[in-house]
């Protein structure tokens, strides 16, 4: 496991649930790439309703016609790892959204097996 304290980089990707790349959603190539570098972890967030660039709501309200709903991929790791994945984004996320902010990380454990 990677430790992980103090000062840290917080990578957000929002991207659509229906976004692919090669046939495979975007959102589970975005965290099986961020596993493959090693990065601290990963996690994917379906959020209920949404709009982004396009100007177009994206909504799970019964009766709505929408879906794509809105997905946000959270990756917390050191500014040098965080950077250097970013480059991988530049060919997965065709629409949407990538941010990077500072975080300070105050506790990192994982599960004991």
């Amino acid at each position: 496991m990677n430790s992980l304290a103090g000062p840290a980089k917080r990578l957000t990707i929002f991207v659509g649930e229906d976004d692919r790349f090669h046939h495979r959603p975007v959102y589970a190539e975005i965290v099986h790439r961020a596993h493959q570098a090693g990065l601290a972890g990963a996690s994917v967030f379906r959020g209920i309703e949404g709009y982004g660039a396009s100007r177009h709501v994206h909504t799970s309200r019964f009766l709505s016609l929408s879906e794509n709903l809105p997905l946000a991929i959270v990756i917390v790791d050191t500014e040098e790892r965080i950077e250097a994945f970013l480059p991988q984004l530049d060919e997965l996320v065709t629409a949407g959204l990538v941010m990077v902010d500072d975080v300070r990380v105050v506790r990192y454990v994982g599960r004991q097996r």
